[in-house]
C-alpha cells in the first residue's frame, strides 16, 4: 500500500523542502490608490526529507527523498497543483516506478468561523507494472475551526495497489498551534481503512515542530509512528516501514 501525503493531500506525513515567495509591500504616496489584490498566484516548491512518510508509512524505504511541485490559486478559492517525489515502495513490491506524481484541484472557502476545503487528488506511479495498479484517485473534504482541522479522504478507485479496495477511507485530525517567532507545533492522528482488507488498516500519529526562517525557508522535525501490521508493511530486508522515527525536513517555496 501507499505508505498517506505525507497526500504525498493531504497527502499523505512526508516532510520536504518548501520554497515560498512572499510579495513585497510597496510604500504608497499620499492619495495614491493601493494596488489591486491579485486575482491569482503561482508558486513553486522544492523539498528534502530524511524519510518520505505518508499516513505514517515510509514511501522511500526509510531513506531520504526529494520532491518538487507547483501550486496555482485563484481569489475565488479555486486552486490546482502538481507534486512529484522520489519513492522506493513500488520497486520493493516488484514494480519499476521510482517516482510518485500527484495532481490535485479543489476549492477553499469559509462559512462564518468555519473554513472548508473540498477537492480531488490523483496519485500516479508511471511505469509501475504491478499486478494491481497503484494509481489512486481520492475525493477529500476538510473543515477547520480555530487551530483544529478534520479531513476525510475517500478512494473512488482501488487504494494504492490493494485489490478490490474501492471505497477505502482516511480520517485525519490535526491542529496547528502557533508558538511565536516563526515556531509552530502540529499534532496529528489519522486512521486508514482499507476496504475488504482489515488487516492492512491502521492508525498513525505524528507531532511536528516547524520553524519558519522567512524568505520561504521552513525546517521541520516530526516524531512519526503507526500501529500497522509489522508483517505487512516491510522493506525487502524485513524492516517495518511504519515504525516510530524522527523525520527531519526542509521546505522552500518560490
Amino acid at each position: 500500500m501507499h505508505p498517506t501525503l505525507s497526500p504525498l493531500t493531504p497527502r499523505r506525513i512526508a516532510l520536504g523542502l518548501l520554497c515560498a515567495c512572499s510579495a513585497g509591500a510597496w510604500a504608497q504616496e499620499a492619495g495614491t490608490p493601493a494596488p489591486a489584490t491579485p486575482t491569482h498566484s503561482l508558486g513553486f516548491n522544492l523539498g528534502l526529507a530524511s524519510d518520505y512518510r505518508y499516513r505514517g508509512i515510509s514511501q522511500s524505504r526509510l531513506r531520504p527523498a526529494v520532491s518538487a511541485g507547483a501550486d496555482y490559486s485563484h481569489a475565488s478559492g479555486l486552486y490546482a497543483g502538481v507534486w512529484l517525489s522520489s519513492i522506493r515502495w513500488i520497486r520493493d513490491g516488484g514494480g519499476d516506478a521510482e517516482a510518485e506524481l500527484d495532481l490535485y484541484a479543489g476549492y477553499k472557502g469559509s462559512a462564518g468561523p468555519v473554513g472548508y476545503d473540498v477537492g480531488l487528488l490523483r496519485y500516479q506511479y508511471p511505469r509501475a507494472r504491478l499486478a494491481v495498479s497503484p494509481d489512486t484517485t481520492e475525493l477529500y473534504g476538510a473543515l477547520t475551526y480555530g487551530v483544529f482541522t478534520a479531513k476525510y479522504s475517500h478512494a473512488v478507485t482501488n487504494l494504492f495497489g490493494f485489490a478490490d479496495s474501492k471505497g477505502s477511507g482516511y480520517l485525519d485530525l490535526s491542529a496547528n498551534v502557533e508558538l511565536g517567532d516563526g515556531w509552530s507545533l502540529v499534532p496529528h492522528v489519522g486512521r486508514q481503512w482499507v476496504r475488504r482488507n482489515s488487516a492492512s488498516s491502521y492508525t498513525d500519529y505524528a507531532i511536528t515542530l516547524n520553524k519558519d526562517f522567512g524568505h520561504g525557508l521552513v525546517a521541520s522535525a516530526a516524531v512519526v509512528g503507526t500501529n500497522a501490521d509489522k508483517a505487512l508493511y516491510v522493506t525487502p530486508s524485513g524492516r517495518f516501514t511504519g515504525r516510530g522515527a524522527l523525520v527531519l525536513g526542509l521546505k522552500y517555496t518560490f
